[in-house]
């Protein structure tokens, strides 16, 4: 059931650039300024981070713990994904214990971050839980505010979308409970 989901999806979004032309306006000769084409986000989620320029230390992370190729797949992945400065704030020495375990530690870490599926801000309610791929949840909390938290991080930057997911941008780095 869930390979029919992902290759019906997979359809939608190969047809979806052909569907948004054939809505838009036919363009004239006497058009004086060119028509804007459809964007299609063409990045996958590691090249869409180390784009944006403020997740070094996740984009290394996550290349040290060896789930690159996974972020770089088919998808679609949602990543919780913690800026440099977050990972600038956990205790000292917590990021050096981490990379010292790779396949361990950082693995767990890194995969508290990812659901599998695209989960966009407009599908997040308040006390949702989400169910990530290191086997633990995440809770979502919305105050009356409008703040969105998932688990002890603020989202501070929703729905930044790539070919393969999409990430929403954290204050904090997310540890998993003890297994």
């Amino acid at each position: 059931m869930r390979r029919w989901a992902i290759l019906l999806a997979a359809v939608a979004l190969l047809a979806l650039p052909f569907a948004i032309a054939a809505c838009g306006e036919e363009e004239t000769e006497t058009s004086t300024s060119p028509s804007p084409s459809p964007s299609v986000v063409q990045k996958d989620i590691v090249d869409t981070a180390v784009e944006a320029g403020s997740f070094t230390t996740l984009v290394s992370a996550i290349q040290a713990a060896g789930l690159e190729e996974t972020l770089r797949g088919e998808g679609p992945f949602t990543v919780f994904a913690p800026t440099d400065d977050a990972f600038a704030a956990l205790p000292e020495g917590t990021l050096d214990t981490l990379l010292a375990d790779p396949e361990g530690a950082l693995t767990d870490v890194l995969t508290y971050h990812v659901a599998a599926g695209k989960v966009m801000s407009t599908d997040l309610s308040d006390g949702m839980k989400i169910d990530t791929v290191n086997g633990a949840q995440l809770t979502v909390k919305i105050g009356a505010d409008g703040k969105v938290m998932i688990g002890d991080a603020t989202v501070v930057t929703a729905d930044v979308e790539a070919s393969n997911g999409v990430i929403h941008v954290i204050d904090a780095v997310l540890i998993p409970p003890a297994k």
